[in-house]
C-alpha cells in the first residue's frame, strides 16, 4: 500500500527568521493523524534567515540527522564540537543522555535550507555522540545512496537507531530501485524537484508512505534529490 502526503498538507510556521515546514506533528503543529512513521519522528524543511539561528537549547534521547540542501548551517554543542554543515553533508546527533547544541546561518545574505530528522533510538541513555560525513553528488547521481544506517556499512554515518537512510539524485532517464521487506515500513520524501516512486508523481515536499510493498522504484526525476527511510515498524 502506498499513502501519499502532499507538501500542502504539511504543518507550517513562521517565525520570521525561520520557516519550517512539519511533516509529522511539531511545537505548535499537532495532528493526531501525523505523529510520526515507524520510529520516524520528525521532518522539519527549515528555511533560517542570514544572519539568525537557534540558540543552545538541548534535548535527550532522540536520533537528530541535519541534511543541508543550500546554504552552510554552523554546529556548536556540549561535547565541544563545532563545524559547518554544507549541501551533501549528513550531520547526527546523538541526544542520548543530554546534550545542549546551537544551529546557526552566519551568512549576511544567503538563506539556508535543510532538512531536520528525528528518528526514535533503539536504546534511552546512551552516551552523546557526533558524526559527519560528505556524500558528493556523483556518488548519488541516479541511485539511492545509503548515507546512514544502523551499522555505518557502506561507509554511512552511524545510527543508535534501527533505520536506514538513502539519498539519491534523479533526471530524465535515470532510475532506482530498493527492495523493500514487508515487515518494514518505508518513507520517501522528496526534497526537491519532481519525480515518481512506484508510478506515482510527487514534487517537492511531498512524500510516499509504503507498506507491504516489495521494492520501491524512483525514475522520471526532473532535478530531483529524495530522501528515503527503511523503517522498523
Amino acid at each position: 500500500m502506498i499513502t501519499l502526503r502532499k507538501s500542502s498538507d504539511r504543518g507550517f510556521a513562521d517565525h520570521g527568521w525561520l520557516k519550517s515546514y512539519h511533516s509529522f506533528s511539531f511545537a505548535d503543529y499537532h495532528d493526531p493523524r501525523h505523529m510520526g512513521f515507524g520510529n520516524l519522528r520528525v521532518i522539519n524543511e527549515d528555511r533560517i534567515a542570514p544572519g539568525t539561528g537557534f540558540g543552545t537549547h538541548g534535548h535527550r534521547d532522540m536520533e537528530i540527522v541535519s541534511y543541508v540542501l543550500e546554504g552552510a548551517l554552523a554546529h556548536k554543542d556540549s561535547m565541544g564540537n563545532g563545524t559547518t554543515i554544507q549541501p551533501g553533508d549528513v550531520q547526527r546527533m546523538s541526544a542520548g543522555r543530554g546534550v545542549m547544541h546551537s544551529e546557526f546561518n552566519h551568512a549576511p545574505n544567503d538563506t539556508t535550507h535543510f532538512l531536520q530528522i528525528w528518528i526514535l533510538p533503539d536504546r534511552q541513555g546512551v552516551t552523546p555522540g557526533y558524526e559527519q560525513k560528505h556524500f558528493d553528488d556523483a556518488t548519488k547521481r541516479g541511485v539511492l545512496r545509503l548515507v546512514a544506517s544502523a551499522d555505518g556499512r557502506e561507509g554511512s554515518v552511524s545510527l543508535h537507531a534501527d533505520a536506514s537512510i538513502y539519498a539519491g539524485l534523479f533526471d530524465g532517464d535515470e532510475s532506482a530501485a530498493l527492495a523493500l521487506s514487508p515487515s518494514r515500513k518505508t518513507y520517501l520524501h522528496v526534497a526537491r524537484g519532481s519525480v515518481e516512486a512506484n508510478g506515482r508523481p510527487l514534487s517537492a515536499g511531498d512524500a510516499a508512505l509504503l507498506v507491504d510493498e516489495p521494492k520501491l522504484e524512483v525514475r522520471n526525476g526532473r532535478g530531483a534529490e529524495v530522501i528515503v527511510f527503511d523503517l522498523a515498524p
